[in-house]
């Protein structure tokens, strides 16, 4: 009769935490999270690689080798310069990410 009896109380416990687990929300339910799609490291390579490209082969039409040199490097910051502006942008658009 005793080991009856603590069948039934542990069956009532599982069957008490199951009912505990189903009702309480997921802890994810209240906020999400959403990934930036703007941000990321091969995006950012990406944008400086062209903005390089870009740069290098204006200099080097307009300058020559130094030319070359001089709208790389100016290429290279424009292209840091539009992936920090795109990244913050999505950002501004997202507050609640």
């Amino acid at each position: 009769m005793n080991k009856v009896v603590g069948l039934r109380f542990i069956a009532l416990l599982l069957a008490a935490f199951v009912l505990i687990g189903t009702l309480a929300a997921p802890a994810d339910a209240y906020k999400r999270h959403r990934h930036n799609p703007e941000a990321g490291k091969a995006k950012a390579a990406k944008r400086i690689g062209v903005g390089t490209a870009i740069g290098a082969g204006a200099g080097g039409l307009i300058g020559g080798r130094k030319g070359a040199l001089i709208g790389a490097g100016a290429g290279a910051a424009g292209g840091t310069a539009y992936h920090v502006h795109k990244k913050r942008s999505w950002k501004k658009r997202h507050p609640n990410s």
